[in-house]
């Protein structure tokens, strides 16, 4: 065992499929959720498969908590059943011959002498993820989002040192989506048990990662801490042009019930938002869409927005037509710094970024209206999820 990396996933692979090429370097701390984040192909389910062991790279090396799982220089290429991983994929996967009761067994004697001690007990996965009154059911009887609850639990009673979740909401449709979200919150806060999670949907990765890998025609273009990445130039065509938005970690400040408002504590500067059902203190993030930045050169004082933050342009990003046309797109994201750890993201025409001539440098004040702060984009972050990086 790499005792200089006992925590860490260290990730340095080549892997031709086809005309496709999958290239992936990253390094990054082995705890909390990972997001895998890209368009449908990028190559996020080509990393989960060659961390498994289900597929085999041409070249490279894959250590996970200091254990080489791959090394094509060294000859080594540890077998699927020794890398002690859990895997949950789009579809549950479960054996329908056996009960609820007999899948999570079955998770339990996958984890042999690792369940002495078990890292994650029987009974606490079970309430966890809400399957006490499932465990006498067949698979052929549960829900779609009942099913992917087991699968979790069963994955999570091998004892991996590490979960994979390739799409796991893939296949649901959004009720089922959402009754399955808040279980996998709860596994990320309650457990110690580090997790890649897979996914092309904005809203899972913003609600649920701490660091994020970008993955762009099957290279792995940044990975780092979520607000880092999400910074990236190249994840600019991803986050779907005017729909781009910046993530703000803040905490509730105060109520003030007359107005109908809470103001958020955010990092170097205050935000109003439609009153909040949560206590002073309580942590959350916010999605803030580009389409509902507006920006200004001087400050604006006889104006009904009341969030008005004040910054510096970091950067244009000029965008592609994404039709194919040739022409440009009608509009410009600019991102501003407003605080040491944030940057928000502004949807301009470019009309609008020739006449106040913005560029990298110039201050400028952010304008942003609370009422477009709704309930959806507001995340509650617990635990480690809430905390920087």
């Amino acid at each position: 065992m790499d005792a200089a990396a006992p925590h860490r996933l260290r990730v340095s692979t080549r892997k031709r499929l086809g005309r496709f090429e999958h290239r992936c370097e990253i390094d990054l701390p082995l705890a909390g959720l990972t997001a895998l984040f890209g368009a449908s192909g990028a190559g996020k389910s080509t990393l989960v498969h060659l961390v498994a062991g289900l597929l085999r790279p041409d070249s490279g090396r894959i250590d996970v908590g200091g254990e080489v799982f791959f090394d094509s220089a060294r000859g080594i290429d540890l077998p699927v059943h020794r890398r002690a991983l859990g895997v949950v994929f789009q579809d549950a996967r479960l054996f329908p011959h056996l009960s609820v009761e007999g899948n999570l067994r079955y998770g339990l004697r996958r984890a042999g002498a690792r369940a002495q001690p078990a890292r994650v007990p029987a009974d606490a996965v079970v309430e966890l993820l809400g399957l006490g009154a499932l465990l006498q059911r067949a698979p052929h009887t549960l829900s779609g989002g009942e099913r992917q609850r087991v699968a979790i639990g069963r994955a999570l009673l091998a004892q991996p040192r590490l979960l994979l979740m390739d799409e796991p909401l893939a296949a649901l449709d959004a009720p089922r989506k959402a009754e399955v979200l808040p279980y996998v919150e709860r596994l990320r806060d309650e457990f110690d048990l580090p997790v890649l999670y897979v996914s092309h949907a904005v809203d899972e990765v913003l609600r649920l990662a701490s660091a994020l890998v970008l993955f762009d025609a099957g290279v792995a273009v940044a990975a780092g801490p979520l607000t880092e990445v999400l910074e990236h130039p190249c994840a600019a065509p991803l986050r779907g042009g005017a729909d781009a938005g910046a993530l703000v970690r803040a905490r509730v400040a105060s109520h003030d019930p007359d107005d109908g408002l809470s103001t958020l504590a955010c990092e170097g500067f205050a935000l109003r938002v439609p009153l909040l059902e949560l206590p002073v203190g309580a942590p959350v993030r916010l999605r803030i869409p580009a389409r509902e930045v507006a920006l200004a050169l001087s400050r604006p004082d006889d104006l009904s927005i009341t969030n008005r933050i004040e910054g510096t342009v970091e950067r244009v990003l000029q965008r592609a037509d994404v039709i194919g046309t040739g022409r440009p797109a009608p509009h410009v994201e600019v991102q501003v710094r407003v605080g040491p750890g944030t940057v928000l993201a502004a949807a301009v025409t470019r009309e609008s970024a020739h006449r106040l001539a913005l560029a990298p440098g110039l201050r400028c004040w952010c304008l942003v209206k609370s009422v477009a702060l709704h309930a959806d984009a507001l995340l509650l972050a617990r635990g480690r999820a809430a905390q920087p990086g």
